[in-house]
């Protein structure tokens, strides 16, 4: 099969188009054909030398494929060879064939091509876990994104709007925080010409946010903590702005904060597998019923997956950015 392999750590050039066999399922696993991959920031951190995959994982990149079951043990989960699904897989999906674990598999909603479903899962399985269940957003409950022009921002702010909570995203530009709000944000935050802080507060009446959902880290830690409310819970989900960052003691023992975060691609099949089943119930209906929708920026053929990745170091894109599998 083709495929697209990291040469060695460095920029996007790495990337280098190569032949490989076809990976063979084992127990509980499928073998998907597939007809799109998503690019994601951790792809970025493996070709650089500073992600690698979990034990066991293929060391292609790629953490989300759209295709068709072509083989291997679909098990209990009412999938079976010929249907189309999205899964969200620990590597191998810059292929022409990825295999994946069964549980996490789920099928590619009505309406949607296969360059939209593949941009589903990393960022979908990421947001659920993250902000409703470590995050326990709650019913009235609000949510600052940082982040929000992102495959992950645009996903969260889709996902608790439509679940009936208000959303506040920063974004790195005028454009992209508009953006933002048209995706239903009720406030868009430039951070580099605003204090997002203030601007919180001033949205809030003072009071704050419930749960803030950050990819930044760094300094944003203590200001995220003046961003929330009594009680509130702030999740990190990466560390594009450093590993530390000082953390105010006082502050989260008067007013009960909770800093907490989590990475999702080392977990277990089981724990992963729950989620697939969150998001069937949850979410799956929102995506079928076009409530909700993935944002695609751009794609590009497999063979160009330096170029993909080019795009997302340079922020420029907002939503998603995906590659395409020839048939």
């Amino acid at each position: 099969m083709k495929a697209v392999e990291i040469s060695r750590p460095g920029g996007p050039d790495v990337l280098v188009a190569v032949d490989r066999p076809r990976p063979e399922p084992g127990p509980g696993d499928v073998l998907i054909k597939v007809a799109a991959a998503g690019v994601n920031r951790p792809d970025v951190l493996q070709r650089k030398g500073v992600y690698p995959p979990p034990p066991g994982a293929s060391d292609l990149p790629g953490l989300e494929v759209a295709g068709e079951i072509v083989g291997g043990d679909p098990g209990d989960t009412g999938l079976q060879p010929g249907d189309a699904v999205c899964a969200l897989v620990t590597g191998g999906g810059y292929a022409e064939y990825c295999v994946a674990p069964a549980a996490q598999c789920l099928p590619v909603p009505a309406g949607l091509s296969m360059a939209e479903a593949a941009g589903l899962p990393e960022t979908y399985y990421t947001v659920w876990s993250n902000v409703f269940d470590r995050g326990r957003l709650a019913e009235g409950e609000t949510l600052l994104v940082h982040g929000g022009a992102s495959g992950i921002g645009t996903t969260a702010i889709q996902l608790a709007r439509a679940l009936g909570h208000a959303v506040y995203a920063t974004a790195g530009s005028d454009e992209r925080a508009r953006a933002a709000e048209s995706l239903g944000a009720t406030r868009g935050i430039n951070y580099r010409s605003e204090d997002f802080v203030q601007a919180v507060k001033d949205a809030t009446d003072g009071r704050g946010v419930d749960v803030i959902l950050d990819m930044v880290a760094g300094s944003y830690v203590a200001r995220n903590l003046q961003c929330l409310a009594d009680d509130g819970r702030a999740v990190i989900i990466a560390v594009l702005g450093g590993v530390k960052g000082e953390v105010d003691a006082g502050q989260i023992l008067r007013r009960r904060l909770t800093l907490t975060g989590s990475t999702l691609r080392p977990r277990p099949v089981a724990f992963k597998g729950a989620i697939t089943r969150s998001l069937r119930a949850r979410v799956w209906p929102l995506l079928e019923s076009r409530t909700i929708r993935p944002v695609v920026h751009a794609t590009f053929p497999l063979a160009q997956a330096a170029q993909a990745h080019a795009l997302m170091e340079s922020g420029e894109h907002i939503g998603k950015i995906v590659l395409t599998v020839p048939a």
